[in-house]
Protein backbone atom coordinates (compact mmCIF):
# COMPACT_ATOMS: atom_id res chain seq x y z
CA UNK A 1 0.00 0.00 0.00
CA UNK A 2 1.50 3.61 -0.72
CA UNK A 3 1.44 6.16 1.45
CA UNK A 4 -0.95 9.34 1.28
CA UNK A 5 1.33 12.57 0.51
CA UNK A 6 0.14 16.57 1.23
CA UNK A 7 1.60 18.80 -0.48
CA UNK A 8 1.66 22.49 0.19
CA UNK A 9 3.03 25.58 -1.04
CA UNK A 10 3.05 27.97 1.40
CA UNK A 11 4.68 31.37 2.37
CA UNK A 12 8.06 31.54 4.87
CA UNK A 13 5.63 32.60 7.43
CA UNK A 14 3.73 29.46 7.14
CA UNK A 15 0.52 30.08 4.81
CA UNK A 16 -1.01 28.61 2.19
CA UNK A 17 -3.46 31.22 1.12
CA UNK A 18 -4.08 34.61 1.46
CA UNK A 19 -6.38 36.26 3.56
CA UNK A 20 -9.22 36.00 0.96
CA UNK A 21 -8.47 32.61 -0.02
CA UNK A 22 -6.11 33.67 -2.73
CA UNK A 23 -3.09 32.93 -4.23
CA UNK A 24 -1.55 35.29 -5.81
CA UNK A 25 1.52 35.17 -3.41
CA UNK A 26 3.11 32.22 -5.83
CA UNK A 27 3.04 34.71 -8.91
CA UNK A 28 6.03 36.06 -7.26
CA UNK A 29 7.69 33.12 -6.72
CA UNK A 30 10.99 32.74 -8.08
CA UNK A 31 12.98 29.65 -8.38
CA UNK A 32 9.73 27.28 -7.91
CA UNK A 33 10.39 25.77 -11.30
CA UNK A 34 13.89 24.78 -10.03
CA UNK A 35 12.15 21.61 -8.12
CA UNK A 36 10.79 20.29 -11.15
CA UNK A 37 13.14 17.35 -11.54
CA UNK A 38 12.62 16.57 -8.10
CA UNK A 39 9.03 16.91 -8.66
CA UNK A 40 8.74 14.87 -11.63
CA UNK A 41 10.80 11.72 -9.41
CA UNK A 42 8.21 12.36 -6.32
CA UNK A 43 5.55 11.66 -9.24
CA UNK A 44 6.62 8.72 -10.77
CA UNK A 45 5.53 6.68 -7.40
CA UNK A 46 2.22 8.89 -7.51
CA UNK A 47 -0.91 6.47 -8.71
CA UNK A 48 -3.27 9.25 -8.17
CA UNK A 49 -3.90 12.72 -7.23
CA UNK A 50 -6.87 14.14 -4.82
CA UNK A 51 -7.88 17.21 -4.79
CA UNK A 52 -10.69 19.17 -2.53
CA UNK A 53 -13.48 20.88 -4.85
CA UNK A 54 -11.40 24.38 -4.50
CA UNK A 55 -7.91 23.13 -5.52
CA UNK A 56 -9.60 20.71 -8.42
CA UNK A 57 -11.13 23.93 -10.09
CA UNK A 58 -7.41 25.87 -10.06
CA UNK A 59 -5.93 22.37 -11.30
CA UNK A 60 -8.87 22.01 -14.19
CA UNK A 61 -8.61 25.55 -14.99
CA UNK A 62 -4.54 25.82 -15.76
CA UNK A 63 -2.98 22.24 -16.12
CA UNK A 64 -5.20 20.39 -18.85
CA UNK A 65 -3.69 23.53 -21.43
CA UNK A 66 -0.11 23.90 -19.82
CA UNK A 67 2.63 23.72 -21.94
CA UNK A 68 5.37 21.04 -20.78
CA UNK A 69 7.96 22.43 -22.17
CA UNK A 70 7.45 25.70 -19.49
CA UNK A 71 5.36 23.07 -17.00
CA UNK A 72 7.15 19.53 -17.27
CA UNK A 73 4.86 18.15 -14.21
CA UNK A 74 2.27 19.03 -16.45
CA UNK A 75 2.46 15.66 -18.60
CA UNK A 76 2.26 13.66 -14.82
CA UNK A 77 -0.74 15.60 -13.63
CA UNK A 78 -2.50 15.12 -17.19
CA UNK A 79 -1.49 11.51 -17.17
CA UNK A 80 -2.45 10.90 -13.54
CA UNK A 81 -5.78 9.24 -12.40
CA UNK A 82 -7.73 12.11 -10.39
CA UNK A 83 -10.32 12.06 -7.71
CA UNK A 84 -12.36 15.25 -6.32
CA UNK A 85 -13.65 14.76 -2.45
CA UNK A 86 -16.84 16.46 -3.06
CA UNK A 87 -20.59 16.68 -2.37
CA UNK A 88 -21.35 19.16 -4.31
CA UNK A 89 -19.67 18.39 -7.57
CA UNK A 90 -21.91 15.96 -9.90
CA UNK A 91 -18.87 15.72 -12.90
CA UNK A 92 -15.28 17.35 -12.71
CA UNK A 93 -14.02 17.79 -16.41
CA UNK A 94 -10.71 17.74 -17.20
CA UNK A 95 -9.43 19.53 -19.98
CA UNK A 96 -11.47 20.01 -23.18
CA UNK A 97 -10.45 16.27 -24.54
CA UNK A 98 -13.28 14.90 -22.56
CA UNK A 99 -11.05 13.36 -20.13
CA UNK A 100 -12.94 13.88 -16.09
CA UNK A 101 -11.80 13.65 -12.62
CA UNK A 102 -13.67 10.67 -10.42
CA UNK A 103 -15.63 13.07 -8.00
CA UNK A 104 -15.52 10.80 -4.16
CA UNK A 105 -18.69 11.74 -2.01
CA UNK A 106 -19.03 11.13 1.33
CA UNK A 107 -16.19 11.86 4.58
CA UNK A 108 -12.97 13.15 2.44
CA UNK A 109 -10.43 11.09 5.17
CA UNK A 110 -12.94 7.85 4.72
CA UNK A 111 -12.28 8.14 1.10
CA UNK A 112 -9.08 8.95 0.98
CA UNK A 113 -8.15 5.98 3.09
CA UNK A 114 -10.32 3.61 1.06
CA UNK A 115 -8.81 5.04 -2.50
CA UNK A 116 -5.29 4.29 -0.81
CA UNK A 117 -5.72 1.02 -0.06
CA UNK A 118 -7.00 0.34 -4.00
CA UNK A 119 -4.35 2.86 -6.02
CA UNK A 120 -0.92 0.72 -7.13
CA UNK A 121 1.43 3.21 -5.56
CA UNK A 122 1.29 6.79 -3.45
CA UNK A 123 -1.57 9.08 -3.33
CA UNK A 124 -0.87 12.92 -3.18
CA UNK A 125 -2.84 16.15 -2.45
CA UNK A 126 -1.78 18.84 -3.33
CA UNK A 127 -3.77 22.07 -1.66
CA UNK A 128 -7.14 21.03 -0.87
CA UNK A 129 -6.72 22.78 2.66
CA UNK A 130 -10.20 21.53 4.05
CA UNK A 131 -9.13 18.27 3.46
CA UNK A 132 -5.50 17.95 4.18
CA UNK A 133 -6.97 19.70 7.83
CA UNK A 134 -8.80 16.17 8.29
CA UNK A 135 -6.62 13.69 6.96
CA UNK A 136 -3.57 15.52 9.07
CA UNK A 137 -6.02 15.46 12.34
CA UNK A 138 -6.90 11.71 11.44
CA UNK A 139 -2.72 11.06 11.38
CA UNK A 140 -3.73 9.40 8.10
CA UNK A 141 -0.60 11.58 6.18
CA UNK A 142 2.62 9.66 5.50
CA UNK A 143 4.64 12.53 4.25
CA UNK A 144 3.99 16.20 4.34
CA UNK A 145 5.69 18.29 1.63
CA UNK A 146 6.40 21.42 2.33
CA UNK A 147 7.12 24.03 -0.59
CA UNK A 148 8.11 26.80 1.03
CA UNK A 149 8.52 30.75 -1.11
CA UNK A 150 11.11 33.04 0.13
CA UNK A 151 7.85 35.40 0.69
CA UNK A 152 6.30 37.12 3.98
CA UNK A 153 2.29 37.15 3.68
CA UNK A 154 1.90 38.36 7.29
CA UNK A 155 -2.01 36.95 7.43
CA UNK A 156 -4.16 34.48 5.51
CA UNK A 157 -4.81 30.90 5.75
CA UNK A 158 -2.23 28.12 8.08
CA UNK A 159 -1.06 25.00 5.34
CA UNK A 160 -2.02 22.80 8.76
CA UNK A 161 -5.39 22.95 10.77
CA UNK A 162 -6.06 24.85 13.70
CA UNK A 163 -5.52 22.41 15.84
CA UNK A 164 -3.74 19.05 14.87
CA UNK A 165 -2.77 17.45 18.41
CA UNK A 166 0.64 17.58 19.51
CA UNK A 167 2.28 15.45 16.97
CA UNK A 168 6.38 15.51 16.27
CA UNK A 169 7.13 15.23 12.59
CA UNK A 170 10.48 13.44 11.27
CA UNK A 171 12.40 15.28 8.82
CA UNK A 172 12.97 13.68 5.94
CA UNK A 173 15.15 15.47 3.75
CA UNK A 174 15.62 19.43 2.75
CA UNK A 175 16.54 21.21 0.00
CA UNK A 176 16.93 24.75 -1.08
CA UNK A 177 17.57 26.48 -4.09
CA UNK A 178 18.99 29.33 -6.02
CA UNK A 179 16.11 31.74 -5.44
CA UNK A 180 15.65 31.45 -2.00
CA UNK A 181 13.03 28.22 -2.79
CA UNK A 182 13.11 25.42 0.12
CA UNK A 183 11.52 21.98 0.30
CA UNK A 184 10.84 19.78 3.09
CA UNK A 185 10.36 16.45 3.53
CA UNK A 186 8.39 15.46 6.85
CA UNK A 187 7.77 11.90 7.35
CA UNK A 188 4.27 11.96 9.99
CA UNK A 189 4.44 8.83 12.12
CA UNK A 190 0.82 7.27 11.42
CA UNK A 191 -2.13 7.69 14.06
CA UNK A 192 -2.91 4.99 16.07
CA UNK A 193 -7.04 4.18 14.52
Amino acid sequence: MGRIIVEQIISADGYAAEPDGGIGFFVDARGINEADQAQLRLLECVGAIVLGRTTYRMFADYWPDADPVQEPVAVPINRLPKYVVSNTLDRAPWGQRGDAATVLRGDGTESVRALRSRVDGDVIIWGSLTLSDALLRAGEVDLLRLRVLPVLIGAGRSFAPADPGRRPLELQSSRGYAQGFVVLEYRCPRAAH
